[in-house]
């Protein structure tokens, strides 16, 4: 069995990053869609921005919102204005075909699959 990536945002930028939550990383649902992220899924966060990288979980923020909010300590690391890659992983016995990674705008849109 090996740890594989099934699924990435490339290139999203921090909309907001709020202590005050218990944890997370809220991501707009039309791009879980597009990913296949999970609610509650474990997911490693990148910022290309400090080099920082963290683990985390997903909660779904408002479709078509472009949110992708750090929650919690994670927001002492990763700020907002930060570009950041969203990873996710699935231990596998074979290589994923296809995973999905997305590419999305300073906007956090959809552009096209990678």
């Amino acid at each position: 069995m090996r740890w594989v990536m099934h699924a990435k945002i490339h290139k999203a930028t921090v909309t907001d990053a709020n202590l005050d939550y218990v944890g997370s990383i809220t991501i707009d649902e039309a791009l879980l869609e597009k990913t296949g992220f999970w609610p509650g899924e474990k997911v490693q966060v990148v910022d290309n921005t400090n080099g920082e990288r963290l683990e985390t979980y997903v909660i779904v923020g408002e479709r078509d919102s472009g949110v992708i909010c750090m929650n919690g300590a994670a927001a002492h690391k990763i700020k907002k204005g930060d570009e950041i890659i969203i990873i996710g992983y699935q231990l596998r016995e074979e290589p994923l075909a296809a995973p999905k990674a997305i590419l999305v705008d300073k906007e956090n849109k959809f552009v096209r699959y990678l």
